[in-house]
């Protein structure tokens, strides 16, 4: 009944009048995380199940959220990092290796994207440039430049909130992941997507006394060129620096 629903909205809408996705052509999705190429340390984090977060009801979460631009000195430690990467990206279950049920909506499950992180402050984490592993719920240190946490400020309009933070999440859109299915009309979704993360990221800050600003003001090229994305297939889409009230 549901394929049925959705073959006719298609039929009487916009979709009608699009190629065939890489989807219809019958073509392999992309995989549902990337490969990691190049790592200097895989960390395992802690599981959600093992994570104490002092509870606050969701309705004062949402009450006293604001934007936060100034950030203490104090760290977080590796739990509250797990807690918060779960809440943005965290998976609840694989379906036949075809797509994730993840923490946040996504447009068809496509949920295309890569967390980086720019880690400044976080117990038990050298500084530097990290990426989650999803899947594994699990992170890499990647290869990085010793300034980047002062480049990607100058790349983000001399945001220097962003080299004082104590992480600032980086989501990286996988192209492919989403346009396999929908075509031109999966940038749309891409951004969409990208707004129910890091609101995701506002709400589960609260309850740990942590607060954020999402960043969309950077030099795209700079940004990418930094974290060593192609800037087409791979791209920063959104960002959001982080730190302690």
């Amino acid at each position: 009944m549901t394929d049925t629903i959705g073959k006719e909205f298609m039929r009487k809408t916009r979709y009608a009048n699009m190629p065939p996705s890489m989807q219809d052509q019958g073509l392999p999705q992309p995989p549902l995380e990337l490969p990691c190429k190049s790592m200097l340390e895989k960390i395992a984090l802690p599981a959600i199940e093992d994570v104490s977060i002092p509870s606050m009801d969701v309705t004062q979460a949402l009450g006293q959220r604001k934007t936060l631009r100034k950030y203490s000195d104090a760290p977080l430690t590796l739990a509250e990092l797990a807690y918060l990467l779960w809440a943005t990206q965290g998976v609840k279950s694989v379906k036949e290796n075809a797509h994730t049920f993840r923490v946040v909506p996504s447009a068809g499950a496509r949920h295309a994207f890569e967390t980086y992180l720019l880690i400044n402050r976080v117990e038990g984490l050298k500084p530097g440039l990290y990426r989650y592993l999803a899947l594994e719920h699990a992170l890499v240190l990647l290869p990085s430049d010793p300034d980047l946490p002062m480049k990607l400020s100058e790349a983000s309009l001399k945001q220097s909130k962003i080299a004082h933070s104590a992480v600032t999440f980086i989501w990286v859109a996988v192209r492919e992941r989403m346009v396999w299915r929908y075509n031109e009309r999966g940038y749309r979704y891409l951004h969409l997507d990208a707004g129910h993360v890091c609101q995701n990221l506002y709400t589960a800050a609260e309850p740990i006394d942590c607060g954020l600003c999402a960043i969309a003001a950077y030099d795209d090229e700079a940004v990418n060129a930094l974290l060593g994305l192609d800037g087409e297939e791979l791209f920063a889409i959104y960002m959001a620096s982080l730190g302690k009230k």
